[in-house]
């Protein structure tokens, strides 16, 4: 028999659950937490903590940092998080906010982005053996015929067709493959296979973290309570944080680029920022102006260094406020594959194809090069470049830096 709860621990208890559900939109059911952390000092062993992330990219960004934060957290009051890297169910695809199948990846990629992900949340949480455990569910979830048929058989097709957006497709006559089906079942089972006492994820997640309670009590476990935390904007300061959408803030980006990522923010996003991602209110004493400056400095001195903090800052200010080319910046080498005739042409009478150039600098299409010419975006020495001006000296280019839009600089060499 487990030793019984104390009137004072379930008190501490108590008051450890609400300062750890602080922030948080859901924590169900209510008044779990708080039981099963009296459970936890009753038997003295840590919570074990659940966060199921599938590699389906090889970035994390500020909007996985929310729940990654929320984790630090639990680690420090003494419980131990279970970071389960979904290599099996990235092969499935969470379905959660999706209109259509996700696109399939192999097992390199799954893999290479399995060992960036695990890399760089621990940019955030502790990686100590008390505090962390990572896990991979490949290790349980390469079922046999008859462990799938047992769980299935966990669920009914009722169930899953509650959940919004499987009714929204299903109402709208689009696609639903099994394998989306079958997801949500999938993470339930990684909750059986860890004995998590609590599944974290964002409000998205609710409808999975939910059905791992119910299929760990199907399996004969005490159901897992629940946490979900708010969704971050991205930096349109509209729709959610998603690299596909390009408006994140990488958690590896460097640290001039997450300065400058940030103090591009909408005035509207700021509260949000403060709150999730430092825990603070926004300090309404400072100027709209100021308060992103304070923003950008906590966030890049919580994941780099109060000095990388600083010379982000003094970079930015050259760049936007004195309107100086940044200090270092990559080179390219204008070679023949970026010339226009390159066969019959001298050094001295060369042409280079900006769109050509500008792809090979900055990774866009030639396509995109010439919309951004036409849109103004592109400059050359601080001079805006024409948008007719496809074709540009190459011994006018040598030395001279090339700029698209505010962060993107190069120096050219012919």
């Amino acid at each position: 028999m487990p030793p019984t709860p104390t009137k004072a621990s379930d008190e501490q208890a108590a008051a450890q659950a609400a300062a750890l559900a602080r922030g948080a939109v859901d924590s169900l059911p209510e008044g779990a937490l708080a039981r099963k952390s009296a459970e936890s000092r009753a038997e003295h062993r840590p919570l074990r903590v659940k966060l199921g992330i599938d590699p389906t990219a090889p970035d994390i960004h500020l909007g996985h940092a929310v729940v990654l934060r929320k984790l630090r957290e639990f680690q420090e009051a003494g419980h131990r998080v279970v970071l389960i890297v979904g290599d099996m169910t990235a092969k499935v695809g969470d379905p959660s906010g999706r209109s259509e199948l996700r696109p399939v990846l192999s097992g390199e990629e799954i893999e290479a982005n399995a060992r960036s992900y695990q890399e760089q949340a621990l940019r955030i949480l502790r990686g100590d053996a008390e505090s962390l455990e990572v896990r991979r569910n490949s290790e349980w979830l390469d079922l046999d015929l008859s462990a799938m048929l047992q769980l299935l058989a966990t669920t009914t097709i009722a169930q899953l067709i509650e959940r919004d957006d499987f009714a929204r497709r299903i109402a709208a006559g689009q696609p639903l493959s099994m394998l989306e089906v079958i997801y949500p079942l999938l993470q339930g089972y990684d909750s059986v296979a860890v004995c998590a006492d609590l599944e974290l994820g964002g409000t998205d997640q609710k409808f999975n973290l939910l059905m791992g309670r119910d299929i760990q009590r199907a399996y004969g476990q005490q159901g897992q309570a629940i946490m979900t935390m708010p969704i971050l904007v991205g930096t349109d300061g509209e729709r959610k944080m998603s690299k596909s959408l390009g408006n994140e803030i990488g958690v590896s980006d460097p640290p001039q680029e997450m300065y400058g990522k940030t103090m591009s923010l909408p005035d509207s996003a700021m509260e949000s920022y403060f709150s999730l991602l430092l825990g603070r209110e926004l300090p309404r004493e400072l100027s709209p102006r100021d308060a992103k400056r304070e923003l950008a400095r906590s966030i890049v001195t919580w994941l780099y260094s109060q000095k990388d903090a600083e010379e982000a800052e003094r970079a930015f200010d050259r760049v936007f406020v004195a309107k100086e080319a940044p200090e270092q910046m990559p080179e390219l080498r204008i070679d023949g594959e970026l010339l226009v005739d390159s066969a019959d042409a001298s050094p001295s009478s060369a042409q280079a194809h900006l769109p050509a150039v500008m792809a090979k600098a900055f990774g866009v299409t030639r396509s995109e090069a010439r919309r951004l010419l036409a849109e103004g975006a592109v400059s050359l020495a601080g001079e805006r470049v024409d948008a007719g001006a496809l074709d540009q000296p190459l011994e006018a280019l040598d030395g001279r830096v090339l700029q698209v839009g505010k962060r993107r600089f190069v120096r050219l060499r012919a």
